[in-house]
């Protein structure tokens, strides 16, 4: 979609860009709803009444005292833009200066011939050994733009960006009252945020709504009744007690199969470990087969007859009951 050269110093490095992400989904047009008739766009001139071709149509500014200043593609084309044709390095920053907010659309790098290869590898190898990344302007179709080039894999990739009065101000925004976090409530957020990263896997999520919105187009063109989904559940407008919430988070995580609750997390989740612990005791065998208290281990041994007697039993059962299982150190 575009050619040009990387410049930093001297160095020429002759690129072509590539749109590296793409839009997927459902198109969908404007139609009568009455008989499906197709609604179409026709660009009239409020002037004269004239329908105009795309050809005839010029770019136009009104300013507060309605005049207007009529601008022709070539008057565009000829405005100086010192980044055109070029991806002009302006300086080499650490990559965490950058705030992801300033990002806009990406573009993959490629070489543009055998000759770019090794200015193009050099570049590359530089960025990714020295964690920096290139601050550089150009000009794609007739703006001139901020850009990042950064490594991703093996491959440039090239970031407009938002000039900085592009980037609007975000005061107000935080809560004004001054809060108090707790530890607790700290770290039960911490707890919650690792159940919810277990076994995360990004290129596994999909969009559940287009998803929908494809099975309701198939529907309707074979003429069947839509699918019926399930209704999505209000978001709650109050939260009550925090650590209430965190606790019924994880718990309800844990249902779903996600990760176990971290040690400490909660009390509930102690009684729950402890009891499960006393559970192998009783049984004298844990995770390893092996596992049992001191108290059950001198009390099991039988005599030749292989009975045992009644306060043998009641010895070990109590034991096992008061102590916590212990694992046997080979």
């Amino acid at each position: 979609m575009w050619k040009g050269a990387i410049g930093f110093g001297l160095v020429s490095i002759q690129v072509k860009l590539y749109p590296a992400t793409e839009e997927r989904g459902v198109k969908l047009h404007q139609v009568h709803a009455a008989d499906g008739g197709r609604i179409r766009m026709k660009r009239v001139c409020e002037q004269c009444g004239k329908q105009i071709d795309y050809a005839d149509i010029a770019k136009g500014y009104e300013d507060v005292d309605g005049r207007t200043a009529v601008l022709t593609d070539d008057d565009l084309t000829q405005l100086p833009l010192p980044s055109k044709q070029l991806i002009d390095v302006i300086a080499f920053v650490d990559a965490d200066e950058i705030d992801p907010l300033r990002l806009s659309r990406a573009y993959y790098v490629g070489a543009d011939s055998p000759a770019a290869a090794k200015p193009y590898v050099l570049l590359r190898e530089a960025l990714a050994d020295s964690g920096r990344v290139a601050v550089s302007k150009v000009a794609l179709r007739t703006r001139e733009s901020l850009a990042l080039l950064r490594v991703h894999e093996d491959v440039l990739v090239l970031h407009t960006m938002h000039w900085p009065d592009e980037i609007r101000a975000a005061g107000g925004l935080a809560p004004s009252d001054k809060v108090t976090v707790r530890p607790q409530e700290l770290k039960m957020a911490t707890s919650l945020m690792d159940t919810l990263s277990e076994d995360f896997d990004l290129d596994s999520l999909h969009d559940d709504y287009q998803a929908a919105l494809d099975e309701l187009v198939t529907a309707r063109l074979e003429g069947k009744a839509p699918p019926s989904g399930a209704e999505a559940e209000p978001a709650p407008d109050n939260v009550v007690d925090l650590m209430s919430a965190l606790q019924a988070s994880i718990d309800a995580r844990e249902g779903e199969g996600g990760r176990p609750r971290a040690k400490g997390a909660a009390k509930s989740g102690t009684k729950k470990s402890t009891a499960k612990k006393t559970s192998a005791a009783k049984e004298g065998t844990g995770s390893t087969g092996r596992r049992t208290t001191k108290t059950a281990a001198k009390k099991s041994a039988t005599p030749k007859s292989g009975r045992t007697t009644k306060t043998a039993k009641s010895t070990q059962s109590k034991s096992a009951e008061r102590q916590p299982a212990r694992r046997k150190h080979a």
